[in-house]
């Protein structure tokens, strides 16, 4: 097992744990209820994943499907809801700088006089851990909440650079697949603080749940990889049903226009448009953004409508010539066997004319 994989393995779902515990802490602060820190063992599902993937992978990627992203996603958003849900208990000052810099101040003054009595660098170490959480619990609480969903959505995409990436996947598949995950991310973080910080919303927990439900709907994309991988088909398959085909070809294209449609800017238009329509919810950013999703799916459908009629006339003209239609996915294996067969069938015909073509001068004649 390479140094480099295992160190990046282990660094990156040891940050998974960090923040989720942040989490756990936060709604532990913010709840008040001990109990609270039960959501910590969800971690253990991680330190599993962890063990076996070792052990199995040598610390490398799956095909398709991380699941240390899943399970990351398992283990904070269960925090994130709960500090959603109890928003309105969340408490913040009218100045909370000042009263962070005064707080800091004087517990900074106190630590140096301890530490000077003491005179030990132990103690001086545990007495500025101290000032430092108190300094962070003086934050507003609902700057934590929104502060750990910009973490969070970061940690995503810098955890899934830093995992290693398996066998099927290459570096340049890897980048586009970052790159795609940095504007999704931002349309997501966008889309939950811009619904739940109407005041309007936060006076209805139906419309809370409803908006957190399509939130973690869509962080179900994270984990997948086939944004920039094809599927892979079977010849026989591909060569007798043309569904399969289509999806063998452009299974990449196909994929991002289902997530568009059916995971991100298609649930988000439903619910800004239940917002706006039902309940009668109008802002400027609002409109803005829902006229965004109208442009994003129309666009999707129309490049699903370019695809499929592309794929069409390939395949008739393909049909026309007498070729078999490949799949460009498939085992190069295949494709050689189809083209050899084609190449054994046209010199057969030249040399072997029909019957009725060498017969049809002498009848003439």
């Amino acid at each position: 097992m390479e140094l480099m994989v295992l160190l990046n393995a282990l660094v990156t779902r040891l940050l998974f744990v960090l923040h989720s515990l942040i989490g756990v802490w936060r709604v532990t602060a913010v709840k008040k209820e001990p109990k609270y820190w039960l959501l910590a063992l969800l971690n253990l599902l991680l330190c599993l994943e962890t063990g076996l993937t070792l052990k199995f992978k040598q610390g490398r990627g799956y095909k398709w499907f991380s699941p240390a992203i899943f399970l990351y996603l398992i283990c904070i958003v269960p925090s994130l809801w709960l500090l959603e849900i109890h928003h309105g208990t969340q408490y913040c000052g009218n100045e909370p700088g000042a009263v962070q810099v005064n707080v800091s101040n004087q517990d900074f003054n106190q630590s140096r006089e301890s530490s000077h009595g003491s005179e030990g660098t132990d103690h001086h170490i545990i007495q500025t851990a101290k000032v430092f959480v108190n300094q962070l619990s003086t934050i507003c609480e609902t700057v934590w909440t929104l502060a750990l969903h910009q973490t969070f959505l970061l940690l995503l995409v810098v955890g899934r650079w830093l995992l290693p990436i398996g066998v099927e996947i290459t570096r340049d598949q890897l980048s586009q697949l970052l790159l795609m995950f940095v504007g999704t991310a931002a349309d997501i973080l966008e889309f939950a603080s811009e619904t739940l910080d109407i005041e309007d919303v936060r006076k209805n927990y139906a419309l809370i749940n409803a908006i957190l439900a399509v939130w973690t709907w869509s962080m179900l994309q994270f984990p997948l990889d086939l944004a920039v991988q094809h599927i892979g088909c079977k010849p026989s398959a591909s060569a007798r049903r043309i569904p399969s085909l289509l999806l063998c070809r452009y299974s990449a294209e196909l994929w991002n226009i289902g997530v568009s449609l059916f995971i991100q800017d298609g649930p988000f238009f439903i619910v800004r448009s239940i917002l706006m329509g039902h309940f009668r919810i109008f802002n400027q950013m609002l409109v803005f953004f829902t006229a965004k999703n109208i442009l994003v799916v129309t666009l999707q459908l129309y490049r699903l409508a370019v695809i499929t009629l592309d794929f069409r006339t390939t395949v008739l003209q393909k049909s026309r010539k007498g070729e078999v239609c490949c799949c460009p996915c498939e085992p190069y294996e295949a494709r050689a066997h189809a083209t050899g067969r084609q190449e054994n069938e046209m010199k057969e015909f030249v040399a072997f004319p029909p019957k009725e073509e060498a017969q049809a001068p002498l009848e003439n004649h």
